[in-house]
């Protein structure tokens, strides 16, 4: 089992019940973190758009963590 901290900005900060969350899984792609987050908050689900950013970067599904890695989720934005 590996172990990310996942930081939460905007409506994923509601929809994860804080600013952030330490999330265990098999895997080690942001696709398996993508998955495990959707599994456990169904909501994230409804979101139009959800990046998912390592170090600072937006990240590619089959891109692999590294536990000591800085995860986003970077939600939606709207303005004008």
């Amino acid at each position: 089992m590996n172990k990310y901290k996942v930081r939460a900005f905007g409506i994923t900060r509601e929809l994860l019940g804080g600013k952030e969350t330490v999330i265990e899984l098999n895997g080690k792609t942001v696709g398996d973190l993508r998955g495990e987050l959707a599994s456990r908050y169904p909501e994230l689900a409804g979101l139009s758009s959800l990046y998912i950013a390592v170090n600072s970067d937006y990240a590619s599904e089959d891109q692999v963590l590294n536990a000591d890695d800085e995860i986003a989720l970077i939600p939606p934005v709207s303005g004008g």
